[in-house]
């Protein structure tokens, strides 16, 4: 259906036309979806495979070795935690902001905070090498007597996740609700009852509007904090040591840019092919993607400031083994993997000062795929060249991912893709009742 819009965000549609169009969406899938989700699936088992092997043989498979024991595991681990930062700033803060353009955007984007959340969940258990013992880590009254240790980073990751898991999750599934009654009136046999069952008997009266729009502010309100406190907690992994290029108090707001930069890269990854498949060209418009792109080149462009601020500090405070680290990574064995971070997220950001470029969907994906790339490698960057680089030289040493580490990046994307797409076909991912509250009220002619 081609859409007449009066406003550039408000398509002009019925009720009526949005719930249709929203519940089609869930009807069934083609082909590209099947094709996709086994893929996905088949990413999983590789990265199941790879993880069963690390359990028979140990984690000296993934290349560990002095002094470089927090590679690609904890790289990724920090990937997947700032791609669902984006999520909850799109839905939480700019609901505070009552910004009208995420209404239909941010369905997805809380879906996918949740599956990155639970994908980053993963990497801790994965890194700490006897994972049948993983609930050591939980702080729980034991016959050991034993509690464990606070000032160990792994502990912050732990309390980190579980929060920002529980906020997100609650804040997704509380506004699914009403869309959910929605498609449960539209469709028949076992859906009807599984939707049935998930609405929670919703009726839509006005008692149960006042309550839903009163704890879904209190929930947003909520939200917002964790998008500067869960990326900085986990920044701090890093600049409480005294580690060269690690210790410095810029860490968390960088950390925070780049979360929050990452993850509305994978949006638009997500967002695009999504918009086509599922034929929601007429809801999702290039209004939309334009003010995506703007908050790209915003965050891409602290986080240039950021990398020269860096290397300004580690020139400028004298320090023989700051400026060391910071010139290696430039100049250095890992020069590759330096460079790739600044062009993919400093330079390649910049294309989208040019409208044509922002509101162009082949140019935009193009820039999302560089923008995940440099942000692995930002995060790769930062952890294997400081690690490699310690303060005695003999000591220095130079990564080797092996390939169970990248066995088990493959298997976090295809976790990830497989409960994103699995999502996509059971529950709606465009906000039935916001798309409605844009919609303009009917007029008589001549009003």
């Amino acid at each position: 259906m081609t859409a007449v819009t009066h406003e550039p965000h408000v398509p002009t549609q019925t009720h009526a036309e949005v719930t249709r169009d929203v519940v089609a969406t869930l009807g069934t899938p083609s082909r590209g979806y099947y094709l996709a989700l086994f893929t996905a699936i088949g990413m999983f088992l590789i990265g199941l495979g790879t993880f069963v092997m690390l359990l028979k043989e140990g984690l000296g498979l993934a290349g560990y070795s002095p002094p470089g024991f927090w590679l690609v595991y904890i790289t990724t681990f920090v990937f997947w935690v700032g791609i669902g930062h984006a999520g909850t700033l799109i839905s939480a803060i700019l609901f505070l902001f009552r910004s009208p353009w995420r209404t239909a955007v941010y369905r997805s984007t809380e879906a996918m905070t949740v599956f990155a959340v639970m994908t980053a969940a993963l990497f801790p258990i994965i890194h700490i090498g006897r994972q049948w013992i993983f609930y050591w880590l939980l702080p729980y009254p034991n016959q050991r007597f034993l509690w464990p240790n606070f000032k160990s980073p792994l502990i912050w990751d732990v309390f980190a996740i579980s929060t920002y898991f529980t906020v997100s999750t609650t804040f997704l599934v509380v506004g699914l609700i009403p869309d959910i009654a929605a498609v449960r009136d539209k469709v028949t046999g076992w859906r009807k009852k599984l939707y049935g069952l998930c609405s929670l008997g919703w009726t839509g009266s006005d008692n149960q509007w006042r309550h839903y729009s009163r704890g879904y502010l209190y929930l947003a309100a909520l939200a917002t904090p964790l998008v500067l406190s869960v990326h900085s907690v986990v920044s701090w992994d890093f600049a409480m040591s005294i580690v060269p290029g690690w210790h410095g108090t810029i860490f968390a707001p960088y950390f925070v840019a780049g979360a929050i930069y990452s993850g509305i890269g994978m949006v638009l990854t997500l967002l695009i092919p999504l918009r086509k498949v599922l034929h929601l060209e007429h809801m999702i418009t290039e209004y939309h993607f334009d003010n995506l792109a703007k908050l790209t080149l915003f965050t891409g462009s602290i986080l240039a400031y950021a990398y020269i601020m860096e290397y300004f500090v580690a020139w400028y405070s004298g320090s023989v083994f700051e400026q060391t680290t910071f010139f290696r990574r430039a100049f250095g064995p890992m020069w590759w993997a330096g460079w790739s971070m600044i062009i993919c997220n400093a330079f390649v950001s910049q294309l989208l000062w040019f409208k044509k470029v922002r509101t162009n969907l082949t140019a935009l994906f193009v820039i999302s795929i560089f923008v995940n790339i440099g942000m692995w490698f930002e995060r790769f960057v930062i952890i294997a060249s400081s690690l490699a680089n310690d303060y005695l030289p003999y000591a220095w040493g130079q990564a080797t991912p092996t390939w169970a580490d990248w066995g088990i990046l493959i298997g976090s994307f295809g976790w990830f893709g497989m409960y994103f797409l699995l999502f996509a076909r059971t529950f709606p991912v465009v906000a039935i009742q916001e798309i409605k509250e844009m919609i303009p009220m009917p007029r008589r002619k001549g009003a």
